[in-house]
């Protein structure tokens, strides 16, 4: 499942995963979601192309197809996303079955997920020391000390954008904003566990019935964990939540990278956030030797810490209690794995059936032995051949994004030579990374909270020990076996996991119409985001540095503002629009890299006319795969989660972008009667 609690910042958020822990299959809604040949069936030609063109490329499959009770979100390739966990199991079985070191840990920590009569007897002792740690604290000095004692850095299994449910801040490990050659620690506003900021503070009647239900979750944890006055600590714990989360930026505000360009010493965060015991809260995070920390969101570092003053110490330890066996809950006994997910799943997401413990098994493996696991995927199921055909498509990409650059008139010379600069130095890791990063902790097939503990320490020890040291501009953030990509501004680099790289997303015996209107566009717009209204910010070397004329600046500037206006006037519910500003990055990405995507698909055919498919030329393909591969429906309250939390566009607004697209008009013919028809003038076209 995704638990997108607090999401940091435009940064982490792009790692997004989906994870399994509370039981429910929610699918990646940053890659497509099906195969790149078209599909006639899924249509609805009743339906005019400028009217609605998500309905009219999938219009019949909407229309027929159910949501299975296990599932947030359902796609054309949930089939196919279904044979992928079946192959991670497979590869999990088989460790079972070898001598290899990294596939007997792969196996006992798959073995002391499923071995739930050992965790039923085990019952709360996983977490009993740490709430009798938490009773002990005895003063707001300990209280810092338990804070920092519980700081991670953002690896929470497979969800990058999460922090761990006890953290009041997390940790985040990159390349410098002004020092892109070394590793800087990044600070960041945490302490809450819904979604976002506004589930706390909407005052919508979803938002009000989802608080209550909280509560109520929160109470229901604490008295399965043996608490006394579960209603009572359950009402204290949701009110400093609501506290902090009054403190936090709103997402819009997280991803202006300006703005999180604040460097601190430690001296600076008894003066800047002054209720804190900063010094023994660096102490017990191991951090008191550093010299400067990167502070993403000040105002909130500063509320958070006045609360650590203000607040009585019990409501912290009551706090810090329910965080905690939160934090374990999908490993404890039945209940409460049961409680997570009526929760997570039914509340939250509407799932009313929790999915198969195995596959729940194989996100934990997924998540704490990623690269062990992924050099078993890349063996198996990322032949060399797709490899290279890729590597084909890429290389085709970028040089369309070279030649849009060179030939752009309303860039200046000294602008454009530092765009072209940034594309040349582009790193893109195809597949797997060139050196393997294994995750270092002991594995033990009967102790599954251990193991969860060491991989989440170990994990946050290798992090620490990046700091101060050289940058990896090759490194990965991504498993092989991710189906996902991802630009990383910080290193002026991408990743395109081996599992994206295949059937759904990209088939090497398709029309090239429909591969580049699929994973051809998530290509370009993975290179796109090297200059949306984020990435435009940094350098060819990763540096955050102003490398636009001041007119140019301007100009792009008014051309994104109308993006994002285009965006606000969409609405996927009566009572909530999209957000133009919060989705901006990733809408720049989706309407430059789907022009881009066009040009290099016209390029590889090399003067050639694409032959027709099923009546359709091959510009209506292009088109019509970009919509099918958006193709998903979603449950109302997933939707809404969605709508509020990411920094993408939900998949049916994404094929809107077509709009900005002058050759969709003749491919389509659209009329300026029709509904999507924006006039040429109306347009958005950046790159």
């Amino acid at each position: 499942m995704k638990r997108t609690r607090n999401t940091i910042s435009y940064f982490a958020s792009i790692f997004a995963a989906a994870l399994l822990f509370a039981g429910i299959a929610f699918s990646q809604q940053t890659s497509p979601t099906h195969g790149p040949a078209v599909v006639p069936s899924y249509m609805d030609k009743s339906v005019r192309p400028g009217d609605e063109f998500y309905l009219y490329a999938n219009g019949a499959w909407e229309k027929n197809t159910e949501m299975r009770p296990d599932r947030a979100v359902e796609s054309p390739a949930s089939d196919i996303y279904d044979q992928h966990e079946q192959k991670l199991k497979d590869l999990i079985d088989e460790s079972a079955k070898s001598q290899d070191r990294n596939s007997q840990r792969i196996a006992a920590l798959y073995h002391s997920y499923m071995d739930e009569a050992a965790i039923e007897a085990a019952g709360t002792k996983p977490v009993e020391s740490q709430l009798k740690a938490i009773a002990a604290i005895s003063d707001k000095h300990a209280l810092a000390r338990a804070l920092g004692e519980t700081l991670r850095a953002d690896v929470d299994a497979l969800n990058m954008t999460n922090f761990h449910t006890e953290n009041l801040f997390g940790m985040w490990v990159a390349p410098g904003f002004d020092d892109s050659d070394h590793y800087h620690a990044y600070l960041m506003q945490g302490g809450i566990v819904l979604p976002d900021r506004e589930y706390y503070l909407s005052d919508s009647e979803s938002m009000r019935e989802i608080r209550t239900r909280y509560e109520q979750h929160v109470e229901t944890i604490l008295k399965l964990a043996g608490m006394d006055d579960p209603d009572g600590r359950a009402k204290r714990v949701v009110a400093l939540e609501h506290a902090i989360a009054l403190t936090h930026w709103t997402l819009a505000e997280d991803n202006d990278v300006h703005k999180a360009n604040n460097i601190w010493k430690p001296a600076d965060f008894a003066s800047k956030a002054p209720g804190l015991d900063w010094a023994e809260y660096f102490r017990a995070a191991g951090l008191d030797k550093q010299n400067s920390f990167y502070v993403w969101q000040p105002s909130a570092f500063t509320g958070e810490s006045a609360l650590v003053a203000s607040t009585p110490l019990d409501d912290w330890k009551d706090w810090l209690t329910f965080h905690t066996v939160e934090e374990y809950a999908s490993i404890l006994p039945k209940a409460f794995a049961d409680e997570e997910f009526e929760f997570w799943g039914k509340t939250l997401n509407g799932v009313s059936v929790q999915q198969p413990r195995w596959r729940r098994g194989v996100a934990v493996v997924d998540g704490h032995l990623p690269s062990e696991l992924g050099r078993l995927y890349v063996q198996r199921h990322f032949p060399p051949e797709v490899k290279a055909q890729v590597q084909a498509m890429v290389s085709n990409l970028i040089a369309v994004y070279r030649q849009r650059l060179h030939s752009i008139t309303w860039m200046a010379p000294a602008t454009k030579s530092q765009a072209i600069a940034k594309l040349d130095s582009l790193y893109v890791g195809i597949g797997y990374p060139d050196r393997w990063e294994e995750e270092n902790f002991e594995v033990k097939a009967d102790d599954i909270a251990g193991n969860l503990r060491r991989s989440r320490e170990a994990k946050y020890q290798r992090e620490r020990g990046l700091i101060g040291t050289e940058v990896d501009r090759k490194r990965w953030c991504m498993s092989p076996q991710t189906i996902n990509a991802v630009n990383l501004p910080l290193q002026n680099s991408l990743n395109f996991p081996a599992a994206i790289l295949q059937v759904p997303s990209f088939d090497a015996n398709a029309p090239a119409a429909a591969n580049y209107g699929a994973i051809g566009a998530v290509i370009g717009h993975e290179i796109s985001h090297t200059f949306d209204s984020e990435g435009s910010a940094f350098d060819s070397k990763g540096r955050l540095r102003n490398w636009w004329t001041k007119d140019d600046f301007a100009h792009f500037n008014g051309v994104t503002d109308r993006l994002a206006r285009q965006y606000d006037a969409y609405k996927p519910f009566p009572d909530l629009a999209l957000n133009g500003k919060q989705t901006l990055a990733e809408n720049i990405a989706d309407d430059a890299g789907l022009a881009a995507a066009y040009d290099a698909y016209k390029a590889s055919l090399k003067g050639q006319t694409a032959p027709e498919q099923d009546g359709f030329n091959g510009d209506q393909q292009f088109y019509i795969a970009y919509a099918q591969s958006w193709a998903d429906k979603l449950r109302p309250s997933t939707l809404r989660n969605e709508v509020m939390t990411d920094t993408h566009s939900p998949g049916h607004w994404r094929v809107f972008e077509v709009r900005n697209q002058n050759e969709w008009y003749k491919a389509f013919d659209i009329k300026p009667d029709e509904k999507l028809y924006l006039a040429p003038e109306e347009r958005v076209q950046i790159w």
